[in-house]
């Protein structure tokens, strides 16, 4: 080989090598690099634009998360807060290119309310019970693994992990002092018609109910036999370097006896209180996680496989895999073309984004929720 094709097999291997680090920075524990959006290929005057459209949309629920809920949720029979909550904070938020922080704005080390962004951690510990053995199929009667009564019925008894964790499970019941029948009940009728009413057949119609994924949580903490948030901890917030100050909080009376040892059942959002209370750099790492396929730095800490399971459109709703939104089907965003792109969305406007595609995280919190479209459309600008 000639000294003119030994030197420039070196500077492609150099170049690759530095293409491959740039694709894969993962921060260490209380770190966090900062580019500018220019030296990853963005343009800065388009990211500073979509910055701005964060901070001028704003949430207009208060800021209040009990008046914000009761408000929200006045529809609802019975409803009442029965789990911590917590004032918001205003607008923030963070956008990572290739794992590097090339925005950010608000108070990104606040802890918030999560809302629903909640169900996709929940997601996650379901994925780990898969991978350890714990559950053998998400095809698997969920009745066959939780015996007590919460699966009685030959409604229920039918229920798979699948339909819990893409909310068409229908399950019928009370848990916690809680109606299923009561969680966002249909616009038409009333106490009577929503409580007598018949279950669809489970797996053939996505129903958004706190409720049954409240009953997911329940089965998942009878499957792991430990507290969830140990569960999430220990297998994932730990290595990916998160802060100590993320909670994750279930309500006053779903207290549970496991092996003796009283446990408390988390909930999949704050609905009634409860969820994840976490800042906006935790959520980045989370959904940086995801962006790198369940691999942080070398380290699988959930397995590829049920990366992608939970990107796949249920049966009852093409824009919803387990417990994350996709873009694509009846809520498509309809300023964005992407339909690999898939999200954690909350109340009050908590979302996070993960764009493969252009090796992206956006996370912003307390956005108008009808404002996330054009503000990713905006982002996406930024990459062209």
């Amino acid at each position: 080989m000639n000294r003119f094709a030994l030197a420039l097999s070196i500077i492609i291997v150099l170049l690759d090598s530095i293409s491959i680090s740039a694709q894969n920075y993962f921060p260490p524990r209380g770190k966090w690099e900062t580019r500018t959006p220019q030296s990853l290929g963005l343009n800065a005057a388009k990211i500073d634009i979509a910055v701005k459209f964060a901070l001028d949309n704003e949430y207009s629920g208060s800021k209040d998360s009990r008046i914000a809920s009761y408000e929200g949720f006045s529809s609802e029979p019975y409803h009442e807060l029965v789990g911590p909550t917590r004032e918001r904070g205003g607008p923030a938020g963070v956008i990572l290119k290739n794992g590097y922080i090339v925005a950010q704005w608000g108070d990104v080390k606040r802890v918030d309310m999560t809302h629903s962004v909640t169900k996709s951690y929940l997601s996650t510990v379901a994925g780990l019970a898969l991978d350890e053995g714990l559950i053998g199929s998400v095809h698997d009667k969920v009745s066959d693994y939780v015996w007590d009564n919460t699966f009685d019925g030959a409604h229920n008894q039918k229920i798979e992990w699948h339909t819990l964790l893409n909310q068409s499970s229908a399950w019928s019941g009370t848990l916690f002092g809680m109606q299923d029948w009561a969680d966002r009940p249909p616009r038409r009728g009333g106490i009577d018609d929503w409580r007598f009413e018949k279950p669809v057949p489970s797996g053939t119609v996505m129903e958004y109910n706190d409720v049954r994924v409240n009953v997911l949580a329940y089965s998942l903490l009878q499957v792991w036999r430990k507290p969830l948030p140990q569960v999430l901890k220990e297998y994932i917030m730990d290595p990916i370097g998160a802060s100590t100050t993320w909670r994750w909080f279930g309500y006053e009376n779903s207290w549970v006896n496991v092996d003796g040892i009283n446990m408390q059942s988390v909930t999949g959002g704050g609905h009634s209180g409860g969820g994840v209370f976490i800042s906006a750099l935790d959520h980045a790492r989370f959904g940086l996680l995801f962006l790198n396929e369940g691999n942080w730095n070398g380290n699988q800490l959930i397995s590829k496989n049920w990366v992608g399971e939970v990107q796949k459109s249920s049966e009852a709703n093409a824009s919803y895999g387990y417990l994350w939104w996709l873009n694509r089907g009846p809520r498509k965003w309809k300023e964005v073309d992407d339909e690999s792109i898939y999200f954690a969305a909350g109340f009050g406007g908590n979302f996070i984004v993960i764009d493969k595609k252009n090796d992206l995280v956006v996370v912003t919190r307390w956005l108008e929720p009808n404002k996330i479209g054009p503000m990713m459309s905006l982002v996406l600008e930024a990459t062209k």
